[in-house]
């Protein structure tokens, strides 16, 4: 195991093995067109240590807010071309909008070592944000008992989602990937042994998922600015008008507290 204190691709036996790797393929899109590849690329060192390794990878990810159900502007199919563009190897599209269902399940049975699918969306399937455990159960399905999951996209790591979280009650053989290793060693390295003054600024618009981060913060930093959306609910809790601005009143008497 890495002095990570976690289980790494480095760690971890895939040959002849189904592996399904969250990713972070959110990607901005214009007209089905992809308009920046940032995470795409950042994605691509774990997915081919895979591939060169002799897993069989199983990639998933979310793309954007889908809110009735599946919708084609929300699909991930130029994700797959972009990425067997970059692979320079094709990339299997399991165009299923029940992400794990019979149009996922045919693909995944028919890999070999090395072969790259890519699921749909996994917010086709409303059980994935609620982290319901149908959901969770279908994509450990597709990896099989003796599968295993690779977490890479930091982005959303901190959601409790399916594809993020419940689908590790299922699959038990689990490691972070290249992308989440450093990104967890920086964080790691500037919280613990920063340079000062340590000035950290937190964005956003939602308080409620930021909470435990700034109560941690505040004994370790020097400076905390508060940006975003969420700094109207704190001006709201010192008592300022903040007019028709975003406000979380759920947390606005926490945050006198704080």
């Amino acid at each position: 195991m890495s002095t990570l204190g976690k289980k790494t691709v480095e760690d971890i036996e895939v040959k002849g093995r189904n592996v399904l790797v969250r990713c972070d393929f959110n990607v901005p899109m214009k007209d089905g067109v992809i308009t920046n590849d940032n995470r795409i690329v950042a994605a691509l060192p774990t997915i081919k240590k895979l591939i060169e390794n002799g897993g069989r990878v199983i990639l998933c990810s979310h793309l954007g807010k889908p809110k009735n159900g599946p919708e084609e502007k929300f699909s991930l199919a130029p994700v797959a071309v972009r990425l067997s563009e970059l692979l320079g190897k094709p990339v299997v599209f399991a165009n299923d909008d029940n992400v794990a269902g019979e149009k996922a399940k045919t693909p995944v049975a028919a890999m070999q070592d090395g072969d790259v699918v890519l699921l749909q969306n996994t917010r086709f399937r409303k059980e994935e944000t609620k982290n319901l455990p149908e959901f969770s159960k279908d994509l450990a399905d597709l990896v099989g008992t003796d599968g295993a999951y690779v977490n890479d996209a930091f982005g959303s790591a901190h959601r409790a989602h399916c594809s993020t979280a419940g689908v590790t009650d299922y699959i038990k053989d689990t490691a972070v990937g290249y992308l989440m290793e450093k990104e967890i060693r920086y964080l790691g390295n500037a919280v613990n042994d920063p340079v000062r003054p340590f000035v950290a600024i937190l964005g956003g618009a939602k308080v409620a998922d930021k909470l435990n981060v700034i109560e941690n913060l505040l004994n370790k930093v020097d400076t905390l600015i508060i940006g975003g959306g969420m700094a109207y609910t704190f001006l709201a809790a010192k008592g300022c008008e903040v007019g028709k601005s975003l406000v979380d009143l759920e947390k606005v008497l926490s945050l006198i507290h704080i």
